[in-house]
């Protein structure tokens, strides 16, 4: 019999839900400094704020370049690049948090494949009662969220998960390190892409119409979100399989659909929280399934 994944320690416990609840709220941030910023600027930003001035004062991680590039590019330019796009007007915050999640079943996906870890039968069956919740999003596309929106926030949720399986393949190195040497990858392709895409006028006047609020939003970018925020998901999947912490990931939308339904006056219809629902209840059978089935074979 195959043994369950280990749960992580009360300690962790706690780290994993501070995580998710700097990602869930940060949606909101995001949103507010859209409204000043284009999206490829601000991911440029974003990642150049996490790397300098660390990147003077701590070393290289033990690992080789390759890795840390991969990491920086793909939750630089493939999750929060993409991400930031479709948030300007393709899809609203709270469902964002919430389709993004399926970076668990990528994550999970490539694990089994390129580490050998086995899907057990709940876990399945979690997967598939969370991609409902996917499912009930993809039928009521409409002018605040798009199926352009739907795609490529999907395609962010498989850049993260790409990045998960890098920070994991790089083993227990020094965090803060390894997410502000990674930082730096990102940069150089985002500020290109941004003055090819988006064009040095609107460079321009974005950061002239920047605010002390939307700075503040820069800062919390890159200090709470990538300094904090990667560097404890990178520090936890080190140390424990991906199926034990990736479905935590699946907490996000819980403070990200409330965030911004108080702050920015996002709607909740009963099929946006039918959705919210089926994935939160992939994530309750993922999580409590295994101590339910020890329980019933102790009893």
């Amino acid at each position: 019999m195959t043994a369950a994944p280990p749960a992580l320690t009360g300690r962790h416990l706690l780290l994993a839900l501070a995580v998710v609840a700097v990602w869930g709220t940060n949606f909101v941030v995001i949103k507010l400094a859209l409204a000043h910023l284009p999206p490829l600027l601000f991911a440029a930003l974003r990642f150049a704020l996490a790397a300098v001035p660390l990147v003077l004062f701590v070393r290289r991680p033990a690992v080789p370049w390759r890795n840390l590039a991969f990491y920086g590019l793909t939750i630089g330019v493939g999750q929060f690049g993409l991400l930031f796009f479709v948030m300007t007007r393709y899809i609203s915050p709270g469902l964002a948090s919430l389709v993004i999640q399926a970076q668990v079943f990528f994550t999970v996906g490539l694990a089994m494949a390129l580490a050998g870890e086995r899907l057990r039968p709940f876990q399945g069956v979690a997967a598939l009662v969370a991609a409902a919740g996917i499912a009930v999003i993809a039928s009521h596309t409409d002018g605040h969220t798009t199926a352009l929106g739907l795609v490529l926030t999907l395609a962010a949720a498989l850049s993260w998960a790409l990045g998960n399986m890098a920070s994991r393949a790089a083993g227990p190195v020094d965090v803060l390190a390894y997410v502000a040497w990674s930082s730096l990858f990102a940069v150089p392709p985002l500020a290109l892409l941004s003055l090819a895409l988006e064009g040095w006028p609107r460079i321009a006047a974005g950061l002239a119409q920047a605010d002390a609020a939307t700075w503040a939003a820069v800062l919390w970018q890159s200090l709470g979100n990538t300094i904090f925020g990667y560097g404890a998901w990178a520090w936890l999947l080190a140390r424990y399989p991906a199926a034990t912490v990736t479905p935590f990931a699946l907490l996000v939308p819980v403070f990200g659909m409330g965030a911004a339904a108080l702050a920015l006056g996002e709607p909740l219809p009963p099929w946006k929280l039918l959705a919210a629902g089926l994935v939160m209840g992939g994530l309750a059978l993922n999580l409590l399934w295994p101590r339910i089935a020890t329980r019933w074979r102790r009893g």
